[in-house]
């Protein structure tokens, strides 16, 4: 039994995939009861490499709908009862309304909803606790909830929850086995499943900017080679030689082959092992003495250890070879599992220089099994009692939208906002698909707005935009660029859009603009705010401003949009504040 807060195995029939004549296609055959067998559509991967009829992706207008739902169930479900107590942090309780408030805000990307809220007060109630002193021993969720509670954290604010986000990787330092695995209180064989979530809330950590033990994701991933089983899976609970060749696991499955590879890769990515040496550099073309500093990125000067990449690539293929071979084999949790496949993926992707956003397989078929099994309300029903709705929920979720491949592709853009990896001439950058490009992306603001007005524009981060785009000089134009990027800001789908769009804003100099901006200190994106409030002490030349923190409370904005609007009516008697305005 795995016995995870969140995760509980239930026996359920298979389901298959059949080729259709042409092999374009998945066509889901079910008998009685439902196992998604994930791991088949990698044998169909070798054979239809670029197959066009591998049709989904997360904008998919069908996907779109399916997330849609989902995340209107979870708002159904927010006094939803946990199966776990929510009162004691090693319980699992907290964890599973931390989990459900990411994926909610990892999407819709509002930290006032009442499922972030709710989510937010577990997520500090766990990293506030006692962590190192768990008494849950064999019944532990303490790693799963902290790191789920890590991922929340960092996804609402790095900044404001810096100080819980610190306990929590002191938290991971401590819990950490000798030999470099995680798993149970009192125990130290090494639990893989735990590991792989203990990795990733690092790897949030330190895409934070935080100094997490490097040495200790090194000690992991040598670990994570010495327990792999022969076969190319790793086992849930590890036995490990020491040193030497593997010796065969027990209890080596499907789901835990996938979650071991995560972690291996997910741990090379920390180490930025797939980075080229002169591109670690503070600096490109210069020496690795000159440290950069960027606020609230601690990490950036901090070495990290040097490993061979040709293991762990001989580990990941081993695995993919495992996959393939028991592509038909049944899986049980699936929508634990669903969520591990599209990490996995996410990661393999970059790790062997894939296309990010190719058609794939497992994707279509994940898809078509969520489409097939979701409720009435919109959202999945668990497997049994310990798989609530709202846990299947979060998962379907996050595989839906390419959750990691998206935290990837930010972090990617994190690090070009740093100045990592910039071509030479900065007027001409862009970030496709996760990686820096060096052609032009707006050598006019209006490429730019056509990219922020379309699908695509969460691929681009405010900070990465040169700073000296400029406005056209023709009076109509300039008008037009102004009406677009208002519109951006007031109407956007998309929190990058509107943090980009208002970043523009407040840089343009031109005082119609103001209204637009105050209504933006209510964005429920941090960020927004934050360029809204630049913008109006640039524009208004009032460099003090009217107060507003980085983190407001309800009261702080209200109060400095009253301020705002009536310093504008100063400089326009005349202009009315209409509702959508206030």
């Amino acid at each position: 039994m795995l016995p995870v807060f969140m995760f509980y195995p239930l026996n359920l029939s298979r389901f298959f995939i059949s080729l259709a004549a042409r092999g374009s296609e998945c066509d889901l055959s079910f008998l009685s009861g439902r196992v998604l067998i994930f791991a088949a559509v990698f044998s169909c991967i070798a054979a239809f490499p670029s197959d066009e009829s591998w049709a989904y992706t997360s904008d998919d207008p069908a996907v779109l709908a399916l997330t849609e739902k989902g995340l209107d169930s979870l708002n159904k479900n927010v006094n939803a009862k946990t199966h776990y107590e929510v009162n004691i942090f090693h319980s699992g309780g907290a964890g599973e309304k931390a989990l459900a408030a990411y994926a909610y805000m990892k999407l819709r990307h509002d930290p006032s909803s009442p499922v972030v809220q709710q989510g937010l007060r577990s997520a500090l109630f766990i990293a506030n606790s006692p962590l190192s002193s768990d008494p849950g021993g064999e019944h532990s969720k303490t790693v799963y909830a902290a790191a789920v509670a890590t991922l929340l954290l960092a996804e609402v604010d790095s900044i404001k929850y810096r100080t819980q986000l610190k306990k929590l990787d002191q938290y991971f330092r401590k819990a950490q086995y000798s030999n470099g695995a995680y798993g149970y209180p009192g125990q130290r064989t090494g639990d893989v499943s735990q590991t792989q979530y203990a990795i990733l809330a690092l790897w949030t950590l330190d895409n934070a900017g935080i100094i997490i033990d490097y040495k200790g994701v090194a000690a992991t991933i040598k670990w994570l080679l010495r327990v792999q089983d022969p076969s190319g899976g790793w086992p849930y609970q590890a036995t490990d030689p020491g040193s030497g060749s593997r010796i065969t696991q027990q209890n080596v499955y499907l789901g835990m082959a996938l979650a071991g590879g995560s972690a291996v890769l997910i741990a090379a990515d920390i180490l930025q092992l797939w980075e080229k040496e002169e591109k670690r550099a503070a600096f490109p073309g210069l020496p690795k003495a000159v440290i950069r500093y960027e606020e609230g990125m601690e990490n950036l000067a901090v070495p990290r250890p040097e490993m061979p990449v040709e293991p762990i690539l001989a580990s990941i293929k081993d695995c993919d070879n495992y996959i393939a071979k028991h592509s038909n084999d049944k899986v049980n949790w699936p929508y634990y599992n669903i969520y591990t496949i599209e990490r996995y993926n996410s990661f393999r992707e970059k790790a062997l220089g894939l296309e990010a956003n190719m058609l794939a397989p497992w994707y279509d078929t994940g898809v078509n099994y969520l489409k097939s099994n979701q409720a009435n309300d919109g959202g999945w029903n668990g497997t049994n009692q310990y798989v609530t709705k709202s846990t299947a929920a979060s998962f379907a979720i996050l595989f839906l939208s390419r959750s990691t491949q998206k935290a990837i592709e930010q972090a990617a853009t994190q690090s070009l906002a740093g100045g990592r990896e910039l071509p030479k001439d900065t007027t001409k950058i862009t970030v496709e698909k996760g990686k820096i490009k060096g052609k032009p992306v707006a050598q006019e603001l209006g490429n730019l707005l056509q990219m922020l007005e379309q699908d695509g524009a969460n691929n681009i981060e405010g900070k990465s935009i040169p700073d000296n785009l400029k406005l056209a000089e023709d009076p109509r134009e300039r008008a037009t660029q102004l009406d677009r990027m208002e519109r951006l800001v007031r109407g956007s789908r998309s929190w990058q859009a509107r943090r980009v769009a208002c970043r523009l804003l407040g840089q343009s100099d031109d005082l119609g603009v103001v209204p637009t901006l105050i209504y933006a200190l209510s964005d429920p994106d941090p960020m927004v705010p934050r360029y809204a409030r630049d913008g109006l002490r640039f524009i208004s030349r009032k460099f003090e401003g009217y107060g507003l923190s980085d983190s407001p409370n309800a009261g702080e904005i209200a109060n400095a949009q009253k301020k705002w609007r009536a310093w504008y009516r100063t400089m326009d008697p005349g202009y009315v504040f209409l509702d959508f305005d206030l």
